[in-house]
């Protein structure tokens, strides 16, 4: 077998396990077995519709088998995948699509007005496939299920080595324009072997698939270490708490990744402590630091936590907390994973001392090539081999990793460096604090000052200085908010991350009284 990237999986695993579940949607499984003609489908289909290596293939859906499918097919026929954020604006999808230069676009049944939208306006796009019937527009799409119904079930075998190409995941954008980081599929491997040794997945897993495909979390926490151990992917088109715990109980889900706003969400829900979530042992926590409350709560479920800390450009695995560590090292991201290495630097480049804060750097085979025809931001990233991650982090006496926050996101107050997460920490240990952001405002004194925006539930302060004089106990004068407001909702990405930029764009001309 020439393929010697993720194309290859499907046909190895179809020969080691080919009876075992390999997906489940919609009521529906499929086997290993299954799931590898799927692929093959897939890719003869995408073929027949004139890809070829090197072409890209978007991905723009729900949560869908399609997704996994899509991928797998690109990797056997040398393809690139380019998974696109289901909840971005025609204009938005427009940039990515010509920047990637997409040839064939997969879309889901409530994208087919976006079809219809940019059908005319990106050329270079030459099909658009629908998974489903859509909901509305995209008439004009092929029908996914029939184009495999008639595709070849024939084995591709493309030559495709570990360093080539296997995917575009565009950035967020919360700075800026989207940078499409290229995984390639020696990047994918390295990164499903790291999660292997770090997270307890055995070949019988059942993992769950809420979190976005289209984001790395979601694709590669626990969804990829999962099929290449032969385990199951259960895969729910979206988050929805009281509905994900219904599922984690009928399909005695065994693990997740989540990021702490779903756990926390998931942990609100009336029937929490009725279902039956005995078959579920680990959950992989990444995204933001994890808030201690959140944490006991699921422990208290029996669950065993392993915080995470990555990032796209690295697969995302960089590092893992030991789920003995869970509470001995709460607030920790844990030791980079086995193959991974990361380093603590000034900003002269030298080592930081022991718990002092500095920019997390990381190297190893899971860790991008680079940004997609974007040498100029490459080359700021990578350093002699090393991801600069623009994360402000320190390692204590132990080696364990401690993210203070993002450096763009610090707050310099009168000559203090605040960081928020470690403030946002602190406000949801306070009883009626739902979730909280942190963000510096302009102060004609200290220069920025801490604004807290809060959304609170019952039991909350009744006012900013009850919430104030709550966190004197907790932290020092110059760490305590100047300003608090509290609001009904905090803006989040599709993954559940707060998008602090709206929050500054929102705030930056002062704060209305």
């Amino acid at each position: 077998m020439r393929n010697g990237g993720l194309g290859s999986w499907p046909e190895r695993l179809r020969r080691m396990c080919p009876d075992r579940d390999a997906v489940w949607f919609d009521g529906s499984t499929v086997s290993h077995a299954g799931f590898a003609e799927r692929v093959r489908r897939t890719a003869g289909a995408l073929a027949g519709l004139g890809v070829r290596a090197g072409a890209r293939v978007a991905w723009i859906s729900g949560n869908h088998p399609s997704a996994l499918e899509t991928l797998f097919a690109c990797g056997q026929l040398g393809a690139i995948w380019v998974p696109l954020n289901a909840r971005m604006t025609a204009p938005e999808v427009e940039y990515l699509l010509d920047h990637s230069g997409t040839s064939v676009v997969v879309h889901g049944p409530d994208h087919g007005g976006l079809a219809d939208a940019l059908r005319d306006r990106v050329p270079g796009v030459r099909s658009w496939v629908t998974t489903e019937p859509p909901s509305e527009g995209g008439a004009d799409s092929l029908p996914y299920p029939e184009l495999l119904a008639a595709a070849s079930p024939e084995p591709r075998d493309e030559p495709v080595g570990l360093e080539d190409p296997c995917l575009i995941m565009y950035t967020s954008g919360t700075t800026g324009r989207p940078k499409g980081a290229v995984l390639s599929h020696g990047n994918m491997t390295w990164n499903a072997t790291n999660h292997l040794l770090g997270f307890d997945i055995t070949p019988a897993e059942r993992t769950l698939a809420m979190a976005p495909l289209f984001h790395i979390g979601g694709l590669n926490g626990t969804v990829m270490p999962t099929l290449l151990h032969g385990g199951c992917a259960v895969v729910i088109r979206r988050f929805e708490p009281a509905a994900a715990l219904e599922v984690i109980e009928s399909q005695r889900v065994t693990s997740f990744f989540a990021v702490p706003t779903m756990l926390d969400a998931m942990s609100r829900e009336p029937g929490f402590r009725t279902r039956n979530l005995s078959a579920l042992r680990t959950i992989g926590a990444a995204g933001a630091p994890l808030p201690l409350p959140t944490l006991r709560t699921w422990l208290d479920r029996g669950v065993t936590m392993q915080q995470a800390y990555g990032m796209t450009e690295a697969s995302p695995g960089c590092t893992v907390l030991d789920a003995a560590d869970a509470v001995r090292k709460v607030g920790s991201a844990g030791k980079p994973m086995f193959f991974t290495d990361l380093r603590v630097v000034r900003p002269d480049g030298a080592d930081a001392e022991v718990d002092e804060v500095g920019e997390v750097l990381v190297q190893g085979p899971n860790v991008m090539a680079g940004y997609w025809n974007d040498p100029e931001q490459t080359a700021q990233a990578l350093t002699d081999g090393w991801y600069r991650t623009g994360d402000a982090g320190s390692l204590d006496a132990d080696g364990y990793l401690f993210i203070h926050d993002r450096y763009q996101d610090m707050i310099i107050s009168g000559g203090e460096n605040v960081y928020p997460a470690e403030v946002e920490s602190a406000l949801l240990e306070l009883p009626g604090v739902v979730e909280v952001a942190v963000i510096g405002v302009p102060d004609p004194r200290w220069g920025e000052v801490g604004l807290a925006v809060i959304v609170p539930g019952e039991g909350a302060p009744a006012d900013a200085e009850a919430l104030r004089d709550a966190l004197r106990e907790r932290l020092a004068g110059f760490k305590i908010p100047r300003h608090v407001r509290f609001v009904p909702e905090l803006p989040k990405t599709a993954t559940g991350k707060i998008r602090k930029p709206d929050l500054r764009d929102r705030y930056r001309t002062g704060i209305p009284e």
